[in-house]
């Protein structure tokens, strides 16, 4: 019996250690208030297209190799992309999204009977949104509609950010790098995590030249000091006494 066990034991600990391995975890907080969890925040493998959800502490575990690329993401902050050179857990802290917008003067704006036809009717937009009631006298808006409209905004918003964060995979890589530049040695993953562009770079040249970025990335990845070409880790392990 004892031999039974044992055995088992054996066969078991390879396959919790396999899955250790292959797990990435760590938090999510908004970096202006790191003490705040970013509940619901999207963590993806951009690789695999796996994708998780922070839970309400910031929590996350999402299957990953090192390699890998991971995004991270939420509505109103920017995204954060990770290239994996280990699978410590890691803490990961969001910048909020400035936007600036124009004041709107809404003095005087009339409401059309129009708008509850409005909007994409593959996507069947709540009907009836208005309300004409001569017993109640005026007019009610059904605040369903608003409720659809924001929902379709972030899924949009979310869809875009996954195209850019394709577009970057795709071009600001090993291959692409190597065929750029003649890139030496065995650092190019420390590289890629140091240099990596953000979605709001990409966005914010249009189109992006991604062969100028690695040239003049690497221009000033050969001016660094050694000790300077690695990221630092975003935690502190403990160590046993």
């Amino acid at each position: 019996m004892l031999k039974k066990l044992i055995l088992l034991l054996l066969l078991i600990a390879p396959i919790k250690i396999w899955a250790q391995n292959n797990t990435l975890t760590g938090n999510i907080f908004d970096n202006d208030n790191r003490s705040t969890a970013l509940q619901g925040a999207s963590i993806k493998n951009l690789n695999t297209k796996a994708l998780v959800l922070a839970d309400k502490d910031g929590h996350f575990a999402i299957t990953a190799k090192i390699g890998d690329l991971i995004s991270f993401g939420m509505v109103g902050f920017q995204t954060d992309t990770v290239y994996l050179t280990n699978l410590f857990p890691k803490n990961v802290y969001l910048r909020a999204q400035v936007n600036n917008l124009n004041t709107v003067d809404i003095n005087g704006t009339k409401v059309s009977p129009m708008l509850g036809n409005l909007g994409n009717p593959d996507n069947k937009a709540p009907t009836h949104q208005l309300d004409y009631s001569k017993e109640k006298g005026g007019l009610r808006l059904n605040l369903g509609y608003g409720k659809w409209r924001k929902e379709q905004l972030k899924i949009q918003e979310l869809q875009q950010q996954e195209q850019y964060q394709d577009e970057i995979t795709k071009n600001f890589n090993e291959q692409t790098i190597k065929s750029t530049v003649k890139f030496e040695g065995s650092d190019i993953r420390n590289f890629i995590d140091l240099f990596h562009p953000t979605v709001d770079q990409v966005k914010a040249e249009r189109p992006f030249n991604y062969t100028y970025y690695i040239v003049k990335a690497y221009h000033a990845w050969l001016k660094l000091p050694q000790d300077q070409r690695k990221l630092p880790p975003l935690i502190k392990l403990k160590t046993s006494n």
